[in-house]
């Protein structure tokens, strides 16, 4: 008899394997000490524990394994299972080799849009696209730009589980405000909702101008200049509301890193 130490040695599984397939009836010990429960193994156990071993370099699970020993005490007992598995491992890696072809695919689409989305300083380029209609839910707001987060925030808490997207802002003013701003904390949604105080609408789309700004919403300014920049040099005239959508910005709990906000600034384009 061996110890369960030798017996590894012998079969190079270890002893938590051994363990782990005594405990699930795959290879039972030939006896355990009564006195120590150790389990003991003869040899008999070695030519079933090498069996698994192979059977395992195969790829095959435990189960089919433990299937295959019931019924089988030579190679050629093996064969018939052994051509089921190599056709449902060809199929498996069809797929696999699909999915890394679109993973593939996936990854070419996300660089060819960062490319286009970056000037040749590497900064984030201004982009042209059109905006669907969308269903959205807001809350007018008159005052100072930082109320903007606790407006956000009593609308997340009010709209629950109805929302569909990240919120966003649209500022309603042609030009910078210390008071009496007017703006709109938003949410996208998903289902039409009648909540008191809450203007729920479809908001209309359009062509517009966007750009992507990195960093502490205090220097949004040079972000907005670009925009504006871009516009003037193609003749465009912007309509308000300008919209800002906040792709990254501070939690409900921690503000996080502010030179890793992202705020999106949209710009509608008149008669687009």
């Amino acid at each position: 008899m061996f110890t369960i130490g030798e017996f590894s040695k012998i079969t190079g599984l270890s002893v938590k394997t051994l363990r782990f397939y005594h405990e699930k009836g795959l290879l039972a010990p030939a006896a355990i000490d009564p006195a120590s429960g150790y389990r003991l193994y003869d040899e008999r156990n070695i030519d079933r524990a090498l069996a698994i071993k192979a059977l395992r370099s195969l790829e095959l699970s435990l189960d089919e394994i433990a299937e295959i020993l019931k019924v089988s005490s030579e190679d050629e007992d093996v064969l018939v299972y052994l051509d089921r598995h190599r056709d449902s491992l060809a199929e498996r890696i069809r797929r696999l080799r699909g999915a890394a072809e679109r993973i593939d695919e996936v990854l070419r689409q996300q660089r060819d849009s960062r490319d286009r989305r970056t000037d040749a300083g590497g900064r984030a380029a201004v982009e042209e696209r059109d905006l669907d209609d969308v269903l959205v839910a807001g809350v007018r707001m008159v005052g100072q730009y930082r109320d903007l987060g606790k407006g956000i925030g009593t609308l997340a808490r009010r709209l629950g589980g109805n929302i569909a997207g990240k919120p966003f802002c649209l500022y309603y003013d042609g030009e910078y405000l210390e008071e009496g701003a007017t703006f709109e904390p938003c949410f996208p949604i998903r289902r039409e909702a009648r909540i008191d105080g809450v203007d729920v609408r479809r908001l209309a789309g359009g062509r517009c101008v966007a750009l992507t700004h990195r960093g502490p919403y205090e220097q949004l300014g040079a972000t907005y200049a670009r925009i504006l920049r871009y516009a003037k040099q193609r003749g465009y005239e912007l309509k308000l509301p300008t919209r800002e959508v906040y792709l990254k910005a501070p939690g409900m709990i921690f503000r996080g890193n502010p030179q890793k906000y992202l705020t999106e600034i949209q710009m509608l384009i008149a008669g687009r």
